[in-house]
Protein backbone atom coordinates (compact mmCIF):
# COMPACT_ATOMS: atom_id res chain seq x y z
CA UNK A 1 0.00 0.00 0.00
CA UNK A 2 0.95 3.57 -0.87
CA UNK A 3 2.11 5.96 2.17
CA UNK A 4 -1.24 8.15 2.93
CA UNK A 5 -3.23 5.13 3.42
CA UNK A 6 -2.81 5.38 7.34
CA UNK A 7 -0.51 2.37 7.35
CA UNK A 8 3.06 1.65 9.00
CA UNK A 9 5.22 -0.16 6.79
CA UNK A 10 7.55 -1.93 9.10
CA UNK A 11 10.60 -3.70 6.98
CA UNK A 12 11.37 -6.49 9.06
CA UNK A 13 12.48 -9.62 9.59
CA UNK A 14 11.74 -12.64 12.37
CA UNK A 15 15.48 -13.41 12.68
CA UNK A 16 16.56 -9.90 12.98
CA UNK A 17 17.87 -8.75 16.48
CA UNK A 18 16.64 -5.21 15.77
CA UNK A 19 13.14 -5.86 14.79
CA UNK A 20 12.30 -8.18 17.31
CA UNK A 21 12.86 -4.56 19.48
CA UNK A 22 10.28 -3.25 18.24
CA UNK A 23 7.78 -5.48 16.62
CA UNK A 24 6.26 -5.93 20.29
CA UNK A 25 5.88 -1.92 20.72
CA UNK A 26 3.47 -1.79 17.57
CA UNK A 27 1.61 -4.59 18.98
CA UNK A 28 0.76 -3.58 22.18
CA UNK A 29 0.44 0.07 20.97
CA UNK A 30 -1.78 -1.30 18.33
CA UNK A 31 -0.24 0.67 15.37
CA UNK A 32 -1.66 0.26 12.18
CA UNK A 33 1.41 -1.40 10.17
CA UNK A 34 2.01 -3.59 7.99
CA UNK A 35 5.13 -5.94 8.32
CA UNK A 36 7.11 -6.01 4.70
CA UNK A 37 10.02 -9.05 4.21
CA UNK A 38 13.36 -6.92 3.36
CA UNK A 39 13.61 -8.51 -0.20
CA UNK A 40 16.13 -7.57 -2.97
CA UNK A 41 13.26 -5.46 -4.23
CA UNK A 42 12.73 -3.65 -0.64
CA UNK A 43 16.37 -2.94 -0.23
CA UNK A 44 16.87 -1.79 -3.60
CA UNK A 45 13.59 0.17 -4.50
CA UNK A 46 13.25 1.19 -0.49
CA UNK A 47 15.40 1.00 1.83
CA UNK A 48 18.33 2.06 -0.24
CA UNK A 49 17.22 4.79 -1.29
CA UNK A 50 15.92 6.22 1.98
CA UNK A 51 18.86 5.50 4.36
CA UNK A 52 21.70 4.85 1.94
CA UNK A 53 22.41 1.50 3.08
CA UNK A 54 21.33 -2.55 3.77
CA UNK A 55 19.71 -2.00 7.30
CA UNK A 56 16.40 -3.19 8.86
CA UNK A 57 14.51 -2.47 10.91
CA UNK A 58 12.77 0.75 8.93
CA UNK A 59 9.53 1.92 9.11
CA UNK A 60 7.67 4.18 7.02
CA UNK A 61 4.87 6.70 8.37
CA UNK A 62 1.97 6.86 6.97
CA UNK A 63 3.21 10.62 6.02
CA UNK A 64 6.30 9.01 4.24
CA UNK A 65 9.14 9.87 6.83
CA UNK A 66 11.75 7.07 7.34
CA UNK A 67 12.60 5.89 10.62
CA UNK A 68 15.66 3.49 11.22
CA UNK A 69 17.63 2.27 14.27
CA UNK A 70 15.37 1.10 16.63
CA UNK A 71 16.15 2.99 19.95
CA UNK A 72 14.79 6.06 17.63
CA UNK A 73 11.88 3.92 16.31
CA UNK A 74 10.63 3.12 19.81
CA UNK A 75 10.83 7.05 20.80
CA UNK A 76 8.97 7.91 17.74
CA UNK A 77 6.10 4.92 18.40
CA UNK A 78 5.88 6.39 21.84
CA UNK A 79 5.79 9.90 21.21
CA UNK A 80 2.48 9.39 18.49
CA UNK A 81 1.06 5.96 20.37
CA UNK A 82 1.56 7.58 24.03
CA UNK A 83 -0.85 4.71 25.51
CA UNK A 84 0.57 1.96 26.53
CA UNK A 85 3.87 4.11 27.82
CA UNK A 86 7.17 2.40 27.38
CA UNK A 87 8.74 4.36 29.97
CA UNK A 88 7.75 4.87 33.99
CA UNK A 89 7.07 7.80 35.21
CA UNK A 90 9.62 7.17 38.49
CA UNK A 91 13.44 7.66 38.58
CA UNK A 92 15.09 4.47 39.49
CA UNK A 93 12.75 2.63 36.86
CA UNK A 94 13.29 4.72 33.90
CA UNK A 95 17.12 4.62 34.48
CA UNK A 96 17.20 0.64 34.51
CA UNK A 97 15.06 0.52 31.30
CA UNK A 98 17.67 2.46 29.62
CA UNK A 99 20.03 0.77 31.21
CA UNK A 100 18.69 -2.66 30.54
CA UNK A 101 18.76 -1.21 26.90
CA UNK A 102 21.84 -0.33 26.40
CA UNK A 103 22.87 -3.62 27.74
CA UNK A 104 20.56 -5.70 25.25
CA UNK A 105 22.17 -3.46 22.47
CA UNK A 106 25.43 -3.04 23.46
CA UNK A 107 26.56 -5.99 24.91
CA UNK A 108 24.12 -8.64 25.13
CA UNK A 109 24.55 -8.79 20.64
CA UNK A 110 27.82 -11.49 22.12
CA UNK A 111 25.77 -13.67 23.40
CA UNK A 112 23.31 -13.47 19.92
CA UNK A 113 26.08 -13.91 17.79
CA UNK A 114 27.66 -16.61 19.77
CA UNK A 115 24.73 -19.46 19.37
CA UNK A 116 24.05 -18.24 15.44
CA UNK A 117 27.57 -17.92 14.68
CA UNK A 118 29.73 -20.10 16.53
CA UNK A 119 28.06 -23.32 16.33
CA UNK A 120 27.50 -25.32 13.04
CA UNK A 121 24.54 -26.15 13.05
CA UNK A 122 22.82 -22.91 14.06
CA UNK A 123 24.89 -21.48 11.45
CA UNK A 124 23.81 -23.59 8.53
CA UNK A 125 20.46 -22.82 9.67
CA UNK A 126 20.87 -19.28 9.87
CA UNK A 127 22.06 -18.69 6.00
CA UNK A 128 18.94 -20.90 5.23
CA UNK A 129 16.48 -18.34 7.07
CA UNK A 130 18.32 -15.47 5.25
CA UNK A 131 17.33 -16.80 2.12
CA UNK A 132 13.69 -18.35 2.99
CA UNK A 133 13.50 -14.10 3.97
CA UNK A 134 15.13 -12.56 1.11
CA UNK A 135 14.70 -14.78 -1.67
CA UNK A 136 18.51 -14.21 -2.77
CA UNK A 137 20.56 -17.08 -1.81
CA UNK A 138 23.94 -15.40 -3.06
CA UNK A 139 22.63 -12.42 -0.79
CA UNK A 140 22.48 -14.47 2.07
CA UNK A 141 25.52 -15.78 1.90
CA UNK A 142 27.65 -12.70 1.39
CA UNK A 143 25.65 -11.68 4.17
CA UNK A 144 26.23 -14.32 5.94
CA UNK A 145 29.97 -13.93 5.87
CA UNK A 146 29.88 -10.57 6.41
CA UNK A 147 28.22 -10.78 9.96
CA UNK A 148 30.48 -14.23 10.69
CA UNK A 149 33.71 -11.50 10.01
CA UNK A 150 31.85 -8.89 12.07
CA UNK A 151 31.13 -11.40 14.88
CA UNK A 152 34.59 -12.36 14.99
CA UNK A 153 35.50 -8.60 15.74
CA UNK A 154 32.55 -7.93 18.68
CA UNK A 155 34.78 -10.19 20.42
CA UNK A 156 33.39 -13.81 19.97
CA UNK A 157 36.25 -15.77 19.40
CA UNK A 158 37.15 -19.12 20.69
CA UNK A 159 38.87 -18.18 23.48
CA UNK A 160 35.97 -16.03 24.67
CA UNK A 161 33.23 -18.78 24.10
CA UNK A 162 33.02 -20.40 27.81
CA UNK A 163 32.84 -16.85 29.73
CA UNK A 164 30.06 -15.55 27.10
CA UNK A 165 28.20 -19.16 28.24
CA UNK A 166 28.55 -18.28 31.49
CA UNK A 167 27.10 -14.60 31.01
CA UNK A 168 23.78 -16.73 29.46
CA UNK A 169 23.41 -18.93 32.00
CA UNK A 170 23.55 -16.32 34.16
CA UNK A 171 21.03 -13.99 32.57
CA UNK A 172 18.58 -16.91 31.89
CA UNK A 173 18.65 -18.17 35.55
CA UNK A 174 17.80 -14.39 36.64
CA UNK A 175 14.83 -14.13 34.01
CA UNK A 176 13.59 -17.52 35.67
CA UNK A 177 13.79 -16.14 38.97
CA UNK A 178 12.12 -12.80 37.78
CA UNK A 179 9.16 -14.52 35.90
CA UNK A 180 8.22 -16.45 38.54
CA UNK A 181 7.57 -13.15 40.99
CA UNK A 182 6.19 -10.99 38.27
CA UNK A 183 5.31 -10.59 34.57
CA UNK A 184 8.10 -8.26 33.10
CA UNK A 185 11.43 -6.45 34.19
CA UNK A 186 9.99 -3.65 36.18
CA UNK A 187 6.55 -4.92 37.02
CA UNK A 188 2.85 -5.79 35.87
CA UNK A 189 3.42 -3.69 32.37
CA UNK A 190 6.59 -4.10 29.98
CA UNK A 191 8.70 -0.84 29.43
CA UNK A 192 11.92 -0.28 27.26
CA UNK A 193 13.75 -2.59 29.52
CA UNK A 194 11.23 -5.59 27.78
CA UNK A 195 11.03 -4.11 24.32
CA UNK A 196 14.76 -3.75 24.04
CA UNK A 197 15.16 -8.07 25.89
CA UNK A 198 13.02 -9.41 22.88
CA UNK A 199 15.38 -8.39 20.35
CA UNK A 200 17.79 -11.11 20.98
CA UNK A 201 15.86 -13.57 23.39
CA UNK A 202 13.42 -14.34 20.47
CA UNK A 203 15.49 -13.41 17.46
CA UNK A 204 18.45 -15.32 18.36
CA UNK A 205 18.00 -17.16 21.72
CA UNK A 206 14.59 -18.52 20.84
CA UNK A 207 14.74 -19.04 16.87
CA UNK A 208 17.97 -20.02 16.69
CA UNK A 209 18.43 -24.34 16.94
CA UNK A 210 21.04 -24.68 19.32
CA UNK A 211 20.07 -21.82 21.83
CA UNK A 212 16.70 -22.95 21.04
CA UNK A 213 17.41 -26.09 22.59
CA UNK A 214 19.14 -23.76 25.65
CA UNK A 215 16.36 -21.79 26.04
CA UNK A 216 13.13 -24.88 26.20
CA UNK A 217 15.53 -27.12 28.43
CA UNK A 218 16.70 -24.61 31.09
CA UNK A 219 14.50 -21.35 30.73
CA UNK A 220 10.24 -22.26 30.64
CA UNK A 221 9.56 -19.19 32.21
CA UNK A 222 11.68 -16.79 30.23
CA UNK A 223 9.85 -18.68 26.84
CA UNK A 224 6.76 -17.94 28.27
CA UNK A 225 7.63 -14.24 28.49
CA UNK A 226 8.83 -14.27 24.82
CA UNK A 227 5.95 -15.53 23.77
CA UNK A 228 3.92 -13.17 25.92
CA UNK A 229 5.61 -9.86 24.62
CA UNK A 230 5.29 -11.17 21.21
CA UNK A 231 1.41 -11.44 21.41
CA UNK A 232 0.81 -8.35 23.84
CA UNK A 233 -2.43 -8.10 26.06
CA UNK A 234 -2.37 -4.65 27.29
CA UNK A 235 -6.18 -4.87 28.68
CA UNK A 236 -4.56 -7.73 31.27
CA UNK A 237 -1.59 -5.60 32.33
CA UNK A 238 -1.21 -4.20 35.67
CA UNK A 239 1.12 -1.49 36.83
CA UNK A 240 5.04 -0.91 37.70
CA UNK A 241 6.22 -2.26 40.73
CA UNK A 242 4.97 0.15 43.33
CA UNK A 243 7.07 2.82 45.25
CA UNK A 244 9.99 3.17 42.33
CA UNK A 245 11.29 -0.30 43.49
CA UNK A 246 13.40 -2.83 42.01
CA UNK A 247 12.26 -6.77 42.77
CA UNK A 248 15.47 -8.55 44.10
CA UNK A 249 15.81 -10.56 40.71
CA UNK A 250 15.49 -7.26 38.73
CA UNK A 251 18.64 -5.66 41.20
CA UNK A 252 20.25 -9.23 40.46
CA UNK A 253 19.97 -8.63 36.55
CA UNK A 254 21.24 -5.03 36.89
CA UNK A 255 24.18 -6.31 39.16
CA UNK A 256 24.61 -8.77 36.49
CA UNK A 257 24.82 -5.58 33.50
CA UNK A 258 26.93 -3.93 36.37
CA UNK A 259 29.41 -6.69 36.39
CA UNK A 260 30.04 -7.79 32.72
CA UNK A 261 28.52 -5.18 30.47
CA UNK A 262 29.44 -1.62 32.07
CA UNK A 263 33.21 -1.79 31.91
CA UNK A 264 32.96 -3.30 28.55
CA UNK A 265 30.87 -0.78 27.43
CA UNK A 266 32.98 1.78 29.34
CA UNK A 267 36.43 0.67 27.86
CA UNK A 268 34.47 1.17 24.58
CA UNK A 269 33.69 4.49 24.70
CA UNK A 270 37.37 5.46 26.44
CA UNK A 271 38.83 4.47 23.02
CA UNK A 272 36.75 5.87 20.97
CA UNK A 273 37.24 8.87 22.97
CA UNK A 274 41.25 8.05 22.77
CA UNK A 275 41.13 7.50 19.15
CA UNK A 276 38.63 11.22 18.72
CA UNK A 277 41.62 12.72 20.56
CA UNK A 278 44.48 11.68 18.72
CA UNK A 279 42.90 11.84 15.11
CA UNK A 280 42.50 14.68 12.83
CA UNK A 281 38.59 15.92 13.34
CA UNK A 282 36.88 13.38 10.33
CA UNK A 283 34.67 15.28 8.00
CA UNK A 284 31.22 13.57 7.28
CA UNK A 285 29.85 10.36 8.22
CA UNK A 286 31.84 8.42 10.85
CA UNK A 287 32.53 4.88 9.86
CA UNK A 288 31.86 1.81 11.67
CA UNK A 289 34.75 0.90 13.64
CA UNK A 290 37.40 3.12 14.42
CA UNK A 291 40.01 0.46 15.39
CA UNK A 292 40.24 -2.85 17.93
CA UNK A 293 40.68 -2.03 21.74
CA UNK A 294 41.33 -4.15 24.47
CA UNK A 295 38.67 -5.17 26.88
CA UNK A 296 37.78 -8.50 29.20
CA UNK A 297 34.77 -10.29 30.12
CA UNK A 298 35.61 -12.30 33.30
CA UNK A 299 39.05 -12.19 33.55
CA UNK A 300 39.27 -13.24 29.66
CA UNK A 301 40.92 -10.44 27.19
CA UNK A 302 39.35 -9.85 24.18
CA UNK A 303 39.32 -7.73 21.28
CA UNK A 304 36.68 -5.75 19.89
CA UNK A 305 35.92 -3.17 17.73
CA UNK A 306 35.43 0.38 18.76
CA UNK A 307 32.26 1.53 17.47
CA UNK A 308 31.28 5.23 17.38
CA UNK A 309 27.87 4.10 17.79
CA UNK A 310 28.01 2.66 21.32
CA UNK A 311 28.82 5.93 22.27
CA UNK A 312 25.89 7.39 20.72
CA UNK A 313 24.03 5.24 23.04
CA UNK A 314 25.84 6.07 25.69
CA UNK A 315 25.09 10.01 25.64
CA UNK A 316 21.42 8.05 25.31
CA UNK A 317 21.47 7.04 28.83
CA UNK A 318 22.99 9.95 30.44
CA UNK A 319 21.06 12.51 28.73
CA UNK A 320 17.67 10.57 30.46
CA UNK A 321 19.89 10.73 33.94
CA UNK A 322 20.94 14.18 33.53
CA UNK A 323 17.33 14.98 32.31
CA UNK A 324 15.91 14.27 36.01
CA UNK A 325 15.78 16.97 38.66
CA UNK A 326 18.69 16.81 41.48
CA UNK A 327 16.42 15.21 43.98
CA UNK A 328 15.32 12.49 41.05
CA UNK A 329 19.00 11.48 40.13
CA UNK A 330 20.16 11.05 43.98
CA UNK A 331 17.61 8.93 44.33
CA UNK A 332 18.84 6.91 41.23
CA UNK A 333 22.47 6.89 42.68
CA UNK A 334 20.88 5.33 46.48
CA UNK A 335 18.69 2.90 44.15
CA UNK A 336 21.54 1.77 41.52
CA UNK A 337 24.06 1.56 44.69
CA UNK A 338 26.26 -1.23 44.12
CA UNK A 339 25.24 -3.03 41.00
CA UNK A 340 27.69 -1.33 39.29
CA UNK A 341 25.86 0.13 36.65
CA UNK A 342 26.54 3.95 38.72
CA UNK A 343 30.06 3.75 36.83
CA UNK A 344 28.04 4.23 33.68
CA UNK A 345 25.85 6.99 34.58
CA UNK A 346 29.32 8.61 36.26
CA UNK A 347 30.92 8.59 33.20
CA UNK A 348 31.58 11.77 31.03
CA UNK A 349 32.59 11.53 27.70
CA UNK A 350 35.24 13.92 26.37
CA UNK A 351 33.59 13.82 22.98
CA UNK A 352 30.09 13.68 21.55
CA UNK A 353 28.42 11.80 18.68
CA UNK A 354 25.86 13.16 16.96
CA UNK A 355 23.35 11.29 15.06
CA UNK A 356 21.72 13.15 11.88
CA UNK A 357 19.70 11.42 9.34
CA UNK A 358 20.86 7.60 9.31
CA UNK A 359 24.51 8.96 10.28
CA UNK A 360 26.76 9.39 12.77
CA UNK A 361 29.37 12.80 13.29
CA UNK A 362 31.83 13.62 15.43
CA UNK A 363 30.68 16.91 17.18
CA UNK A 364 33.16 19.78 16.99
Amino acid sequence: MPPGDGFYRFYAAEYSYFSGKVRPALRAKRVPYLELLPTRDAYRNVIRPRVGFDMIPVVVTPEDATWQDSSEILDGLDARFPDPPMLPPTPVQRIAAYLTEIYVDEFLILVGLHYRWSFPEAAHYAVRDFFAITGDQRGANRFAEAVQGFTRMTGVVEETHPVIEAHARDMLATFEELFAAQPFVLGGRPSLADYALIGPLYAHLYLDAVSGRLLRDTAPLTCHYIERMNHPDPDGWSDWTPGDGLAPATRRLLELIGRDAVPTILDLARAFDEWASTTAMPEGELPRGVGMHATQLRGVPMQRLTTPYTLWMVQRVLAAFQALSPTERAAVERGLAGTGCEALLAHRPRHRVARRPFKLYLEA
